[in-house]
């Protein structure tokens, strides 16, 4: 399959590339390597795949419409999984309008792209995020979703709405997949774990919020990964038994469905601080703080649908997921000072 991954610097996006690769797939990447955080991490993803004979890596953005059409019309993909996009919660109440320009209208040209050149799927990152609101656990897809609590959640919901437009307007088969919480070797310096590290590894205080009470629904990499890969392909298909005077959010009679993919199994911020303690072979010291805003307290993914109808399952624990992801940070980070010191 020739398939298009934006992002595909950023962290899922170049573990997707490497797995699409290694599976024989041709992969077409594209990444704006952008200064949200430090590009040095970017190139040093992308390093792992860049010099693979069936991946070709192209410097842009995807909100320049011009290029993208060229970038659709050229390439003529059979499958696109779009996660490009501007990250963040926090960063979205600072700087809302930065999330409009790629999260909205870059996605409106991914929509086009694959409209006018018949791609066979478009599977798309959605978020744990759009749930806002809501308190009804476990979070499930086919509960409404219509009280965000950033500009991120918010841009994200936009996103599933406009793909079930192009589903139903234009028959394309569109996949939202809702990630919870992800985390692994190479995630982004702006994450949890990465700030928790960073601190612990200084002798700095980490900052605690909701006082640690979060629960949140860890889900490593290589799973996250394999329940895209599972989704991609099989294009999403129409429900036939769709009833609109009781319309289900995660279905439609157009070919469009929407996925939770995540663990399965919240766990408490405080047990996951301790298991990057035990894998640092260091204690942190706390900073309660309370729950900051855009922040919901726990998080908590039905996946029922995904291990139905694709039988996936995470296999992942959070204790061994933290033991590989500190196990990778000390031997990047040495990388990159030995590096420094030439």
């Amino acid at each position: 399959m020739k398939v298009l991954v934006t992002g595909s610097a950023g962290f899922i996006g170049s573990a997707l590339s490497i797995r699409l690769l290694d599976r024989g797939d041709t992969v077409i990447g594209i990444d704006n390597h952008n200064d949200y955080y430090d590009p040095a991490l970017k190139e040093a993803r992308l390093a792992r795949h860049s010099d693979h004979p069936n991946y070709t890596h192209i410097r842009m953005n995807i909100e320049d419409r011009e290029a993208m059409a060229k970038l659709f019309k050229d390439h003529q993909f059979e499958g696109a999984v779009n996660l490009a996009a501007q990250a963040g919660v926090r960063y979205s109440i600072e700087n809302p309008l930065a999330y409009i320009d790629t999260n909205l209208v870059g996605f409106a040209h991914l929509l086009e792209g694959c409209r006018h050149n018949k791609v066979e799927h478009l599977v798309y990152a959605s978020s744990s995020s759009t749930y806002g609101l809501n308190t009804k656990q476990p979070f499930s897809t086919h509960d409404g979703v219509n009280h965000p609590v950033s500009l991120y959640a918010a841009t994200k919901k936009a996103n599933e709405l406009m793909a079930h437009t192009y589903s139903h307007l234009y028959d394309l088969p569109t996949t939202g997949l809702r990630f919870f919480t992800v985390y692994g070797p190479y995630d982004r310096p702006d994450m949890a774990l990465q700030k928790f590290t960073r601190a612990i590894m200084n002798d700095e205080p980490i900052t605690v919020f909701n006082y640690g009470k979060h629960r949140r629904d860890f889900t490593y990499i290589d799973d996250i990964v394999e329940g895209i890969i599972r989704v991609l392909d099989r294009p999403a298909p129409m429900n036939p038994n769709w009833d609109s005077n009781n319309p289900d959010p995660a279905t439609s009679s157009a070919p469009y469905r929407v996925y939770n993919i995540g663990n399965n199994n919240p766990v408490e911020l405080m047990d996951y601080i301790e298991a990057l303690e035990t894998s640092l072979g260091k204690t942190a010291e706390k900073e309660l703080l309370p729950l900051q805003p855009g922040d919901v307290p726990d998080t908590y993914a039905d996946v029922h649908d995904l291990v139905e109808e694709f039988d996936y399952k995470p296999s992942m624990s959070v204790k061994k997921g933290v033991e590989n992801f500190a196990a990778w940070y000390k031997q990047y980070n040495d990388i990159q000072e030995k590096n420094y010191e030439k």
